[in-house]
């Protein structure tokens, strides 16, 4: 018996009733509940006669805190009692679209902001449908009501109802057609720290993730996918494995030889115990030394203009007191999610049921159908928490879910399709690999004059279906966060050439802000110091018409003691940058330890992301973005030879360890401007300002990511 199906059990035999995750609805949170009935007031918002409030959430939660900031919002106009929540992930259904994409989907973090106004828009619908039902009950005036912690109040009569009483006349209501939102001043849940939702379910296992969910009869697959990306099956032998315990059926599909056995191992040694002939087609010479020196030398010519401003900064750096050039490289990279990916289908003749960590319903849904050959209104995608997405589970192509829909097509049977941490590390999708070169000129005194700029990398866009993005062939994900500079350079030019490798590539935890942070603030930082002048002040000095660049800058410099000397061996570094409309700027601390490691102490953070929802949530996205970052520079990098991808698992592709993790402090600035982003802005400084601090411990400046013990040891 398994824990969770031990605290089930326990549960019912005491005399309750606790409520697990039910596989043929979209429930996750169902605390104990009774036998109450729920009645809904528009999409988002069910009240039960028990007083409970379900609020539906339209986007995925993947550790990033929506299944309680999107609530704040309903509840901050709904009015009810915090403890009475509960929280469902929503079906895919048009009432539940991204209110700028069109289609379900969580990402790009847009969920606060793209919600900021619809979320609170429901909760006050709501909140006027249950006031109107009140004073039909008392025969009053509507206005001579108020809702209060889950109860309409009359005024002058004192008297009271709870929401659970009013809920089954409230959904008979008309519809508010206007409703007036609360004043700022007036935010009793908004702007005030709160216990994520999700956490006391995580904490005792009773969460349900896509890994855990388990239907009758379900066989569990998994695929021998060819060593090289587009590489095909030429031939197989699976008598051997056909032998094994617990296996079912052994199926060519289009991805490669799918395995179905009655348990995860049983079909991972009869995967093993497979003979396959790959014919592993035109890319079975690719290597990363060669598309290394294809990069360089594409770095040195013209490529597509992103962007520019003034003259041509070529012919200014010719007349510029000092002149500056460097080249800079970041590698591939995995989105390494602690979850495997995960998908169980339920394929019938009329219907097909799905339950899988997505970030891209809608996407997902319509893929699975034309792969079952369903209508989209056949197919059901019930969402469970994510154990991390990254990016990895907003694909165009829907990889994961398109395959396993056409295993449990062959197979006949409910299949759950588990990818290994290997097949994911080796046959997964990528962060692109980017080659930069850039150049500068500074006058006499030492302030830039031009600025040149040329980005060689894969379009994540280009063969997708958001292509149409893609114009005059600029993929304005490979050039966010360097097109659109901050600091005031007169004559500037950002260039982009995108080859196509083969390698298949997707959106990574900050998408171009990722590489181009990187480079422009290493950058930045090596003009300061070849004007000689302060980095932070030499950014300062640039930035008079970004005042929030300058107050994350500031406030930065200020709670890291910015100046003031560190002991021997140490040194600071400094970066800011603005992404998903979040301003962030960081400094690093650190040193050089024995080994030639870079031994990061300590992160000050420093956050402008407009109007804040839950504080509690800006500070652990802030440090999750360090820390993903952090492993990115220090060890991340997906190479190849031979076609082949060599990393495989955690051993050679390794995550920041619990001894390389630094002290980080986050400070958020007060802001009324609209929300922006969260979980992806902390990502993008952090590489620059450890390489800025590398550089003032040590003279030596790193260009190459991540960074490399012999390089540090030369130094």
């Amino acid at each position: 018996m398994s824990r969770r199906e031990f605290i089930k059990t326990g549960a019912a035999a005491g005399g309750g009733l606790l409520l697990g995750f039910s596989f043929f609805s979209s429930k996750l949170i169902c605390e104990a509940s009774t036998s109450s009935q729920a009645f809904g007031l528009n999409a988002f918002i069910r009240v039960s006669t028990d007083n409970t409030v379900t609020l539906i959430v339209n986007k995925s939660e993947m550790g990033q805190g929506v299944y309680t900031s999107l609530p704040m919002l309903i509840a901050e106009e709904l009015e009810c009692d915090w403890s009475k929540i509960r929280v469902e992930s929503a079906p895919v259904d048009p009432a539940f679209n991204h209110t700028q994409w069109g289609i379900q989907g969580t990402g790009g973090s847009t969920s606060v902001w793209s919600e900021w106004d619809r979320l609170r828009k429901v909760g006050a619908t709501a909140r006027m449908m249950l006031i109107a039902a009140a004073a039909e009950t008392w025969k009053v005036d509507p206005s001579t009501c108020r809702a209060e912690k889950g109860f309409v109040l009359h005024g002058p009569s004192q008297r009271k109802l709870s929401f659970g009483k009013l809920a089954e006349k409230a959904s008979r209501m008309e519809i508010p057609k206007t409703v007036t939102l609360k004043q700022e001043k007036d935010f009793k849940n908004i702007g005030k720290s709160r216990r994520r939702l999700d956490t006391p379910g995580k904490t005792v296992g009773k969460a349900i993730f896509g890994l855990d969910v388990k239907i009758p009869g379900m066989l569990t697959a998994l695929i021998a996918r060819s060593p090289v990306f587009g590489g095909k099956v030429k031939s197989f032998a699976a008598e051997k494995a056909k032998s094994l315990p617990g296996v079912k059926v052994i199926v060519e599909i289009e991805s490669g030889v799918a395995v179905a056995a009655e348990s995860f191992y049983q079909a991972y040694l009869a995967r093993e115990a497979l003979d396959i002939v790959w014919d592993e087609g035109p890319m079975s010479a690719l290597s990363t030394a060669a598309m290394r020196e294809q990069y360089a030398a594409l770095s040195r010519t013209s490529g597509a203009v992103a962007h520019k401003e003034g003259e041509n900064p070529a012919q200014v750096m010719a007349k510029a007191a000092k002149q500056l050039s460097a080249e800079y490289e970041v590698p591939y990279l995995a989105h390494a999610c602690m979850e495997h990916l995960t998908c169980v289908v339920d394929l019938r003749s009329d219907q097909c049921q799905i339950w899988t960590g997505t970030q891209f319903q809608t996407v997902d849904r319509n893929s699975a159908a034309k792969a079952a050959g369903l209508g989209p209104e056949q197919v059901k995608i019930h969402t469970p928490f994510l154990g991390g997405g990254f990016g990895r589970r907003a694909n165009p192509q829907a990889d994961f879910v398109v395959e396993a829909v056409q295993v449990a097509k062959a197979v006949g049977k409910p299949v759950k399709v588990i990818w290994t941490r290997e097949d994911d590390t080796r046959g997964g999708y990528y962060r692109p690999m980017w080659y930069d070169r850039i150049a500068a000129g500074l006058d006499e005194n030492g302030k830039p004059i031009a600025w040149h700029h040329t980005i060689v990398g894969q379009s994540i866009l280009s063969g997708t279906a958001f292509e149409q993005m893609v114009t005059g062939g600029i993929d304005p994900a490979s050039v966010e966060g360097a097109k659109d500079l901050p600091y005031d350079i007169p004559n500037l030019q950002v260039e982009i050439h995108s080859p196509k490798t083969g390698v298949p590539v997707l959106w990574w935890r900050s998408v171009g802000h990722s590489h181009t942070a990187f480079v422009v603030e290493s950058f930045i930082d090596e003009l300061a110091y070849a004007a000689a002048k302060d980095p932070y002040q030499f950014r300062r000095a640039l930035m008079a018409r970004h005042p929030r660049h300058l107050g994350v800058l500031d406030l930065a410099a200020q709670k890291s003691d910015w100046g003031k000397p560190l002991s021997k061996g140490r040194g600071r570094g400094i970066a800011v940058h603005e992404s998903f409309g979040s301003f962030v700027a960081q400094v690093a601390e650190l040193s050089i330890n024995p080994s030639g490691e870079a031994q990061v102490h300590r992160v000050v953070c420093a956050i402008d992301c407009g109007r804040v929802v839950n504080p509690d949530t800006i500070k652990a996205q802030m440090e999750s973005g360090i820390v993903f970052g952090l492993s990115a520079a220090l060890h991340g990098e997906i190479t190849f030879k031979n076609g082949r991808v060599e990393q495989s698992n955690f051993n050679d592709y390794p995550l920041l360890k619990l001894n390389e993790m630094p002290t980080v402090e986050v400070h958020i600035l007060e802001s009324k401007e609209k929300p922006g982003g969260v979980g992806e802005p902390g990502v993008p400084p952090i590489a620059p300002a450890i390489i800025n601090a590398i550089f003032q411990v040590t003279g030596k400046r790193i260009r190459r990511l991540p960074i490399r013990v012999d390089e540090l040891k030369k130094m």
